[in-house]
């Protein structure tokens, strides 16, 4: 029997559908998102559309008000870096309580080097992003901890990671080369791995 294959939600499919043309500029701060316009776009009810934005909405990438509809809301560079002193300290946290774990079997972090060192070579901006979030979404979720996984993934990084290089023109360089160094640091049991990981996404914000 083949694996199963799990599909992301109509919700979910609206939702990017949304950020993408967010982060791409298709829709530009303070302009107004129509749920009615994009349900007819995407031939889907409004209640999937309307579910997406709310979504979005807890994210802080959109705003509401009465008589005035939804709207990018007009971020600025420092909305953009206050996310990161959070982030870190979680990741700080996450990193104490997956060293173990990590020091025996890196194996789920090594997929997102590999690809990053191919997303480095090709310059794919977009590749870089997805693979360096998903590498510290399984640092975080080696940690054991639903909480710290959810309250993690509630900060929106792939969406905030975009928008920062976007908007304020912020680009890391040599994405495969530092997440290596975090792999060979939980390799050989570095005492110092929770404060490497926290400078680390420090260093990430944009300056």
């Amino acid at each position: 029997m083949p694996p199963s294959v799990v599909h992301p939600s109509l919700r979910e499919q609206i939702r990017e559908h949304i950020v993408e043309g967010v982060v791409s500029g298709r829709w530009k701060p303070g302009e107004r998102i129509v749920e009615r316009r994009i349900a007819v776009e995407l031939e889907v009810s409004q209640t999937p559309v309307r579910e997406a934005l709310r979504e979005l909405e807890s994210l802080r990438l959109i705003e509401s008000a009465p008589n005035k509809g939804v709207r990018v809301r007009d971020l600025t560079a420092a909305d953009l870096e206050e996310i990161y002193p959070v982030r870190a300290g979680l990741e700080q946290i996450a990193a104490e309580l997956a060293a173990q774990r990590l020091a025996e079997d890196v194996s789920a972090l090594e997929p997102h080097v590999a690809a990053l060192r191919e997303a480095d070579a090709k310059g794919d901006g977009g590749a870089q992003v997805r693979h360096t979030v998903a590498f510290h979404r399984e640092l975080v979720r080696a940690s054991g901890n639903s909480v710290l996984l959810h309250t993690w993934e509630s900060l929106g990084i792939e969406i905030y990671t975009s928008l920062a290089i976007r908007w304020l023109g912020t680009r890391q360089q040599a994405y495969a080369e530092e997440h290596a160094e975090i792999v060979a640091a939980f390799r050989r049991r570095d005492p110092a791995i929770a404060e490497l990981v926290k400078d680390h996404v420090l260093g990430c914000a944009p300056t």
